[in-house]
């Protein structure tokens, strides 16, 4: 078993909530392929909408509930790949107050890994994640 952390903005996270679905990496397929049934996965969102910075804030989490990677027609031009997985009830937990008990955020410049906007973290980093946002 893995534990992904998407990097998607809430906005788009509120949707693929709703729609029992994970879509990451601007919908390309590669990035989801890498997950497997059983697999969990967190979204950490930076802002509300795409490209701002102004949440930082973990805004669900989910578990992978089949092998399928399946394209979704949004428009006639785009048609991301996506992910079918169950959530959680969850509330936010913010990154500032995570942050000095995360293996993720060890280094000087831990954020840049979250650019490749899918990455696997442990298993203590997700449980304290998750341990966060279901208290």
């Amino acid at each position: 078993m893995s534990y992904w952390l998407g990097v998607v903005s809430k906005e788009h996270v509120t949707r693929g909530v709703a729609g029992g679905f994970a879509q990451v990496c601007h919908g390309r397929m590669g990035p989801l392929a890498r997950m497997r049934k059983g697999d969990w996965l967190v979204y950490y969102s930076p802002g509300y909408r795409m490209g701002k910075s102004d949440l930082k804030t973990f805004t669900a989490i989910g578990r992978v509930v089949d092998e399928d990677v399946f394209q979704f027609r949004m428009r006639p031009d785009f048609e991301p790949y996506r992910r079918r997985v169950e959530y959680l009830q969850t509330q936010n937990a913010s990154l500032e107050d995570l942050k000095p008990v995360l293996e993720l955020c060890k280094g000087p410049f831990w954020g840049y890994q979250l650019r490749r906007g899918l990455i696997e973290i442990s298993k203590s980093d997700f449980d304290r994640i998750k341990k966060a946002m279901t208290e």
